[in-house]
């Protein structure tokens, strides 16, 4: 499966707390189950007005067909193509050289 990262653009999300959390990841949950193993959810994080939630699932159909049953708006979905942490720095060098990937960065910028 790829791992998808959802911008979800919810105005207040971040001033949620307790039950009205419990109930949304519930309901998340009774979704993901019934449109079985092709998705699952990993994590969210919550920002004042987004949540950014971390997703496996098979195609970028699935994750849009979550967020129609849920009812939790998917405005942007992204499939995450490489991941880097604190570890990298540690990897043999089959990796990208890190003066390499900063130059690329840079470029991005």
């Amino acid at each position: 499966m790829k791992k998808y990262i959802i911008e979800r653009e919810i105005p207040n999300v971040g001033a949620l707390e307790g039950e009205p959390l419990r109930e949304a990841a519930a309901k998340s949950n009774q979704v993901l189950h019934k449109l079985g193993p092709g998705i699952q959810w990993l994590e969210s994080f919550i920002t004042h007005d987004k949540m950014y939630c971390v997703y496996l699932a098979e195609n970028e159909a699935v994750i849009h067909k979550h967020a129609e049953l849920s009812g939790f708006p998917a405005h942007k979905v992204t499939e995450i193509g490489k991941i880097i942490d604190t570890t990298t720095a540690n990897q043999g060098s089959g990796g990208n050289h890190p003066v390499q990937l900063q130059s690329k960065l840079k470029l991005r910028v």
